[in-house]
């Protein structure tokens, strides 16, 4: 092997070299990355009453806010529920009983319909379906009432569920409008402020035993000399 193919062999091995080298300090440049200080992964875990915490689902006053739903709106969620139900008087039963008259109705005793043993022994408890029991179940069927053969998962926003209801109360329902009643939809007041603990200082109070005030001296008077008589 001549000098020139040794030397051009050489060098093409010492470029390669020098350019992994050259390719592993910018790749570390660029990619580098520090040890935590604590190993681990950080979790988000809303706190009870913070900003993540789920709002309360309270009972709607039913007398105020059934007569002043959405009845078109109502209607068009029920269409998620018309696979398994028909609303229409005299209608058949499908996978699900016929609901014209459910509120007010008995649960489970709508002829020629095989209900669960779930929804039997809720009938058996409850005498009619009426608003907070619709309210209830519409949330979550399963949880609401264990063993019935509603799957569906429920309606989630209170809004849908009211019109759903004033849907269902405009076919046919036997149950009287409950009179309105505010009060009762009303959230709790807030706690009063806890009284101070006994022995405890209040505030602005004066503190017992402690030092007096020091005696400022009172500034002197200058008085005039009196002027003799004319």
């Amino acid at each position: 092997m001549s000098n020139l193919s040794f030397n051009k062999i050489a060098g093409a091995g010492l470029a390669t070299a020098l350019a992994i080298v050259g390719l592993r300090e910018v790749t570390t440049g660029l990619f580098s990355s520090e040890a935590p200080a604590k190993p681990g992964y950080l979790i988000e875990v809303a706190t009870e009453g913070g900003e993540g915490a789920a709002a309360v689902d309270v009972i709607p006053d039913f007398g105020t806010v059934i007569p002043v739903a959405d009845l078109k709106a109502g209607e068009a969620v029920f269409a998620k529920c018309q696979a398994c139900h028909n609303v229409a008087n005299g209608g058949v039963n499908g996978t699900g009983p016929n609901l014209w008259g459910i509120v007010g109705r008995k649960p489970g005793s709508h002829a020629g319909f095989a209900y669960s043993a779930g929804m039997t022994e809720f009938g058996g408890k409850q005498a009619v379906w009426d608003d907070t029991h619709l309210y209830e179940f519409l949330k979550g069927p399963q949880k609401y009432i264990s063993g019935t053969k509603m799957s569906f998962v429920g309606l989630k926003k209170s809004e849908d569920r009211i019109n759903v209801i004033a849907y269902l109360r405009a076919q046919g329902s036997t149950l009287p409008m409950p009179a309105p009643n505010p009060a009762a939809a009303a959230p709790a007041a807030a706690p009063a402020a806890a009284a101070p603990a006994a022995g405890a200082p209040v505030v602005g109070a004066p503190v017992v035993g402690a030092p007096a005030a020091a005696a400022v001296p009172a500034a002197p008077v200058e008085v005039p000399a009196a002027k003799p008589a004319a």
